[in-house]
């Protein structure tokens, strides 16, 4: 990711599709529940990110 301070201005609204969670977990022999846990961790470390940001 680009350093915050060469990105001006920074976006106002960002969005996140979740797609892909269960077929990834499927993929490697875990239940879909486990794609969607892990996709949740995923989206919150990018928003943490974010928030780092601002």
């Amino acid at each position: 990711m680009p350093k915050a301070s060469k990105i001006k201005p920074l976006p106002r609204h960002v969005a996140i599709i979740m797609d892909g969670n269960g077929r990834w977990a499927q993929k490697r022999g875990l239940p879909r529940l486990e794609g969607h846990k892990q996709g949740g961790l995923n989206a919150r470390r990018v928003v943490e990110t974010f928030l780092e940001y601002r």
